[in-house]
């Protein structure tokens, strides 16, 4: 819980289009040091993939909603848009 409540925090306190790396997340709950920290990525990843579960962020690469099973590389998390609230059920994600 306290990866979600770190996302939905740093998310808070940004511009409603602006969009967070998990990292941010980890780095609020870790510390700065790399050590502690980078450890979290992956727990950080799985926290906002149970936010796009409840509805309440998107996962996306270049700006467009993916599915995190799918995705690969960096990917960045944004507050759900009003307008994705009537997308499909995979949050955008293609086969």
């Amino acid at each position: 819980m306290q990866l979600e409540t770190a996302i939905l925090d740093l998310l808070a306190k940004r511009a409603p289009t602006s969009t967070i790396c998990p990292s941010d997340a980890a780095r609020a709950v870790g510390g700065a040091d790399p050590d502690d920290w980078r450890p979290l990525m992956e727990p950080a990843r799985q926290a906002a993939q149970r936010l796009v579960d409840r509805g309440e962020v998107d996962i996306t690469q270049g700006g467009e909603p993916v599915d995190l099973a799918g995705a690969r590389g960096p990917i960045r998390i944004r507050r759900r848009r009003p307008a994705d609230d009537d997308a499909d059920t995979d949050n955008g994600a293609t086969a």
